[in-house]
Order: C-alpha cells, then sequence, then structure tokens
C-alpha cells in the first residue's frame, strides 16, 4: 500500500531530478520514493549503531589499553 505526499523542491533538484527520471526510464514519484526509503534506512541503522555503543559506554565496555595499541599498530601507516 502506497500514500500520496507533496514535497517541496529546490528549482535545480527538480530538474536534476526530471533528468534523471528521463535517463533511467522511470518515474520521478520512484526514484524519490526510492531515495527517501534509502535515506531512512541509514539514518534508522546509524542511530541504532550510536544507541547500542552509548549502551555500551555506559556498562564500561571499552577497549582496553592492549587493544587499543594492537589496532593502531595494524592500521598504521609509514608515509615515509
Amino acid at each position: 500500500m502506497s500514500t500520496t505526499m507533496t514535497v517541496r523542491l529546490e528549482e535545480d533538484v527538480k530538474d536534476r531530478l526530471d533528468l534523471l527520471a528521463e535517463s533511467t526510464q522511470r518515474s520521478k514519484s520512484f526514484l524519490a520514493a526510492e531515495a527517501i526509503r534509502e535515506f531512512i534506512e541509514n539514518n534508522e541503522w546509524q542511530i541504532a549503531e550510536i544507541k547500542a555503543a552509548l549502551k555500551e559506554a555506559d556498562a564500561g565496555d571499552f577497549a582496553s589499553d592492549r587493544q587499543v595499541v594492537a589496532l593502531g599498530k595494524k592500521w598504521k601507516v609509514n608515509a615515509r
């Protein structure tokens, strides 16, 4: 089931959406719905990860000094 929603766009964004719809042979409505769906999924994921990290931090679940040093060595880049 779907519903209708009105969205105000800047003129240049609307023009770009028109061109993209034409190029992909998709409707503007389809592209807008897909963009909103992806935006929501990404933000829901990010918020869930932040909440999980805060819960770990509140519980005192931090990396040890040894783990931090090991990770630093793993990702160290020699710039010389």
